[in-house]
């Protein structure tokens, strides 16, 4: 994996609109992640976490990954490949145009990639940053999940 990038402080953002940031290390997406989030969610649909039926029913041979759980795990992956310095705090506030393209099966690969889409300067010092993510599996043709993360980074 390649160093993330990092961002000395919340002023210096906006130099780094545009910037591709690159891809994260794979990561596998293994039943026992899958258990965990229909626990921590309440989402136990049979297509997540019953891999007999999955496996007999579902077109996709086997169990899937919730989308939410695709999703969740950008705040972990993030760091990976970007960190900005000297701050308080970071605030997700939204994700626009976001679309699961495709299924992640049990013990697939997967990976994020982003792109510092905007920058914009709010009250305080406080930097709006917009994001444009793609979430890939190993072997795949096109993102399994795109979309726009919207954090808010104070000083």
């Amino acid at each position: 994996m390649a160093e993330p990038l990092i961002i000395p402080d919340v002023a210096s953002l906006p130099q780094f609109e545009g910037k591709d940031l690159g891809v994260t290390d794979w990561r596998t997406i293994d039943q026992a992640r899958i258990d965990t989030f229909a626990d921590a969610t309440g989402d136990h649909q049979w297509i997540h976490v019953d891999r007999e039926r999955a496996k007999r029913e579902s077109p996709f041979g086997t169990t899937v990954a919730h989308g939410y759980l695709t999703i969740a795990l950008a705040p972990a992956l993030l760091p990976e490949i970007v960190q900005v310095e000297k701050l308080s705090q970071i605030v997700n506030i939204g994700i626009t145009n976001l679309r699961l393209r495709e299924p992640v099966r049990t013990g697939s690969r997967l990976r994020l990639g982003a792109i510092i889409k905007n920058v914009r300067t709010m009250k305080g010092g406080a930097m709006r940053l917009a994001l444009d993510v793609r979430f890939e599996t190993e072997g795949t043709k096109r993102p399994v999940c795109t979309g726009e993360l919207v954090f808010v980074y104070f000083p």
